[in-house]
Order: structure tokens, then sequence, then C-alpha cells
């Protein structure tokens, strides 16, 4: 009998330990970019670390820019503040791709952004998608993904692009600058205008 109280006793405190660390704090928010969205050959971002974003002007940036991330301006996103002329927040971030950037900022405090991934010769696919646009005769996938608890709200797009394929993701939870898959979309034909450029 003892030892069936014993037993007992300990299996209340384990199920207790269990509950407190299942019901704890809430993990801190997730950073700008957690993880690619795109198909197998784009896998996870291996450097989307949680940090400080820093002002546009003076964030490092890793090599030089590319030629695609290079047709995208500050100035073509909603964001106030930056100049044409200022580069990206990071630059080839990504190995999975043969292009990556991104453009992120703060906005009362919270990190909103865009980021673009480029593959040579080979179309970018997102694992489910939301729906398709045409755009200037280009067929856009998107997946909305506002709704989602786990990730910031964001939309994520791909379309074929300069003999492969254009990822692109928007996060925004400022609410400040429109529907975030609107965005998305506004990039979108930004790109395609300049794609022979």
């Amino acid at each position: 009998m003892r030892r069936l109280v014993l037993l007992l006793a300990v299996l209340v405190l384990a199920s207790g330990c269990a509950r407190a660390i299942v019901e704890g704090s809430p993990v801190a928010q997730a950073p700008l970019d957690v993880a690619s969205p795109f198909d197998k050959e784009g896998s996870a971002d291996p450097s989307a670390e949680p940090g400080e974003s820093e002002d546009p002007e003076s964030a490092p940036i890793d090599g030089e820019i590319t030629p695609h991330c290079a047709k995208l301006k500050w100035t073509d996103l909603p964001y106030p503040g930056a100049k044409a002329e200022t580069p990206p927040t990071q630059i080839n971030y990504d190995s999975t791709f043969e292009e990556s950037c991104r453009w992120t900022t703060k906005i009362d405090g919270v990190e909103v952004g865009v980021s673009l991934r480029f593959r040579e010769g080979t179309p970018i696919k997102i694992e489910r998608t939301t729906g398709d646009w045409d755009v200037k005769g280009h067929k856009v996938s998107y997946l909305d993904r506002t709704g989602e608890q786990e990730v910031e709200p964001s939309c994520v797009l791909a379309l074929p692009y300069s003999g492969g394929g254009l990822g692109i993701i928007v996060i925004d939870s400022s609410g400040k600058f429109g529907d975030v898959c609107e965005q998305g979309r506004k990039v979108a034909e930004v790109m395609i205008d300049r794609e022979t450029s």
C-alpha cells in the first residue's frame, strides 16, 4: 500500500511538471522569414535568427548585390524613410538559391519586410497555395498566411522569372500598409516590369 501511495505521488508530481511545461510562458516572437515555405530544393533558411532589425542605411550586406535583387528598390516598398539607392538589409543569406535578399525595417517596434529568392533554370513552387493570379502574363501562385497562428502575418508568392523562378515573401504584422498579399502582388508587378532590364 505504501508503494502504491508513493507511486501515485510520483505520477501526480510528474504530470504536474509536464503540465507546467506545456502551459508555460509563450515562446518569443518568431523571427522574420523563419523558414522557406518553398519546395524541397529551397529548404529551410539557415540564417533566420531572431535579432534587432537595423536601420536600412547602416545595415550590413553579405557581398555584392545580385542582378535580380538589384531590380527592387526600397522606394518600391511601402515603408517610409529609405532612399532608392539604399541596399537591401541582407544579401545572399539563403545558399539554396542563386540569389536571395531581404529588406527589413521596424515600424513602431514591429519588424516588417520583403524577401526575394531567385533560382536559375528551375521554377520555384510553394508547398501549398491559396490561389493564383495572372500578373502581366505571369502566373503568380500565392499563399496567404495571415490567419496562421504559428507564423507572422505574411504572404508567400512564386512565379516563373528570367528562365527560372522567383519567390517573394512579405511579412507585415503592423497592419499599416494594407493586405500582405496585395503588397506581394505589387512587388511581383515591379519585378515583372523590370524582368528584362
